[in-house]
């Protein structure tokens, strides 16, 4: 992989003259473009050797996405985590401009199996021990490392396993030394706290606590609506959260709306492109 890549940064015009053609390719690969309408940056969606251009070409970063899958009350759908912070993921992507997403990571801890605790007391969630995630964690970060990315930014769409993406994050940096090249790893706190900041942007168009809420409740529905409003069974929400928590809502979504949520996504999104260019360094353009 490494002698491909040096053969993409050196020998550009070979390729062409071999017949070689990247239709992935484009403008947007480019050190500080956007990434043109249609292109995906799904690893996903790539082959390897699309993926390989595409580094060679500037693309230095891998935006690890870190969803979860909860019970989210009778009115929002278990995979709002994953969902959400995928959709996110590709449009920080599309905003840096030097990134790809990979897989999302849906398995993550969320409390004790047995006996059963927290978000496990409700059907359908799953949670796995602390070590396995961040061996996961651990596991991704150390593949992408071997494949020449500079950068592997983890993104957490839920506060329950914050500390273990740090810590994964600190490990791995003590180990490479990033140096002047900006850390290799990046637990990107300051996602969370965008989303934590959507909070105090309800409160201040007059919405209560109580009603914003701790867990899908205003605020967690209306950015979840926002995102894929088919994942949230409107005809529910009046009846979600009015029992104390006894639904596992924690909050009241019965005024959520996507228009409401759409300046929550857009603070999440322009808040983690401007921590990234706060903790990454400019990428080198492309050896000629």
């Amino acid at each position: 992989m490494h002698l491909f890549l040096t053969f993409l940064r050196r020998f550009p015009a070979a390729l062409g003259a071999l017949g070689f053609s990247f239709g992935c390719l484009t403008a947007a690969a480019q050190p500080g473009a956007s990434v043109a309408p249609g292109q995906s940056v799904d690893l996903e969606a790539l082959t390897t050797t699309e993926l390989a251009a595409r580094q060679a070409a500037g693309v230095d970063t891998v935006l690890v996405p870190v969803g979860g899958t909860e019970q989210s009350g009778p009115h929002m759908a278990l995979g709002k985590h994953n969902v959400r912070v995928h959709h996110l993921a590709d449009e920080i992507a599309r905003a840096w401009g030097r990134a790809v997403v990979a897989p999302v990571l849906a398995y993550v801890p969320e409390g004790t199996v047995t006996p059963p605790q927290g978000h496990m007391r409700f059907t359908g969630t799953i949670s796995i021990p602390t070590p396995v995630f961040e061996g996961v964690l651990e596991g991704a970060a150390r593949s992408f490392h071997q494949h020449g990315f500079r950068h592997v930014v983890f993104l957490g769409d839920h506060g329950g396993y914050q500390h273990s993406l740090e810590v994964v994050a600190n490990r791995l940096n003590k180990e490479w030394k990033g140096g002047s090249g900006g850390p290799a790893v990046v637990a990107l706190t300051g996602y969370y706290r965008a989303a934590e900041d959507f909070n105090g942007m309800l409160k201040a168009q007059g919405f209560s606590e109580a009603e914003i809420g701790l867990h899908a409740g205003l605020a967690d529905t209306a950015l979840m609506m926002a995102v894929d409003p088919s994942l949230v069974r409107v005809d529910r929400l009046r009846g979600a959260g009015i029992d104390h928590g006894a639904d596992g809502v924690r909050g009241q979504p019965a005024r959520a709306t996507s228009a409401l949520g759409q300046p929550g996504i857009r603070h999440i999104i322009d808040t983690s492109v401007a921590a990234l260019r706060a903790q990454l360094p400019p990428v080198s353009s492309p050896t000629r």
